[in-house]
This record gives C-alpha cells, sequence and structure tokens, in this order.
C-alpha cells in the first residue's frame, strides 16, 4: 500500500476495533435466532472481506476491509464457543473442548505456515485472495454437506436436546 509504519498501526488497530465493536454489539444484543445461518454468514463476509483486503490498493479500503474481517470473525468465534459446549455431552465436553482448543491454537499456526508458503510461491496478493475464495466455498459447501448446522435457530433449542 505504500505507506508506513504508522499505516501498518492504522491497520492493525482496525481489525481490534472491528472485533471489539461486534463484540460489544453482540453483548448488548446477542444473536438469538437463527444462529447457524449467521455463523455460516458470518464466515463467508469474513472470506469477502480478506478478498476485499487482498485487492485493495487503498489504505482506507483495506482499514474498512480489517474492520469488517475481524467483526465478522467475532460472530464466528462467538456463535462456534457457545454451539460447542452445548451439543457436547457433559461427561465429554472437557475432553472435546481441551482438544477444539489444541486445534484451533495448531489451525492459527499452520494457517501461517500454508499462507506464508503460497505467498512465498505465488505472491502475497495471490495468497490473502485464494484464502478468501477457498473460505467462501467452503462455506457455500458447509451449507450442502451440513444442513442441520444451517438450521439451527436458537442456542436454547440445543441446551434441551
Amino acid at each position: 500500500l505504500g505507506g508506513g509504519a504508522s499505516d501498518v498501526g492504522v491497520l492493525r488497530a482496525a481489525g481490534g476495533i472491528g472485533a471489539t465493536a461486534v463484540t460489544l454489539m453482540l453483548a448488548v444484543r446477542p444473536l438469538t435466532k437463527r444462529v447457524g445461518h449467521w455463523l455460516l454468514v458470518a464466515v463467508f463476509v469474513f472470506g469477502a472481506a480478506t478478498i476485499v483486503f487482498g485487492l485493495s490498493k487503498s489504505l482506507w479500503i483495506s482499514v474498512v476491509a480489517m474492520f469488517v474481517l475481524h467483526g465478522a470473525d467475532s460472530v464466528s468465534v462467538f456463535v462456534r464457543s457457545t454451539l460447542v459446549p452445548l451439543v457436547t455431552p457433559a461427561a465429554e465436553r472437557g475432553r472435546v473442548l481441551a482438544v477444539e482448543s489444541v486445534f484451533i491454537g495448531a489451525s492459527n499456526e499452520l494457517g501461517a505456515f500454508e499462507s506464508g508458503e503460497v505467498a512465498h510461491h505465488f505472491g502475497t496478493v495471490p495468497s490473502i485472495v485464494s484464502g478468501g475464495i477457498i473460505t467462501m466455498v467452503v462455506v457455500v459447501a458447509a451449507c450442502f454437506l451440513f444442513p442441520a448446522l444451517r438450521k439451527v435457530d436458537r442456542f436454547e433449542d440445543l441446551s434441551e436436546a
């Protein structure tokens, strides 16, 4: 983007501000209906914002993309971190949450490695854009492969099951 260190700081802050804004919004007005739908929408928006960020040549478009990207990720984290304990039997909840924590941590590191390798071989922009495209394709596939997830309406319905 041709900027300096302060522009990098603005970009980094935009993500934190986006995540904070959406988290505060969820605290005030939590998702109560169609949570499976909103999970998939959030991940799709995450992928779309990633593509916008990767293609942007403007600092301010990139800032907005980072704001949206991290905001969408906050919705995804909120829904996933609420769904998993609700659908896991109480006797297995500790183990499942421990394994999930390990996989989430490992996926971040593996994702960083994969992105770095793709960027090394194909360039930074193709690495970012392809990541966004793959994210969106996975969401569309998940809609068909896991229709029960898409149809989850309320968290309360799961806790009664």
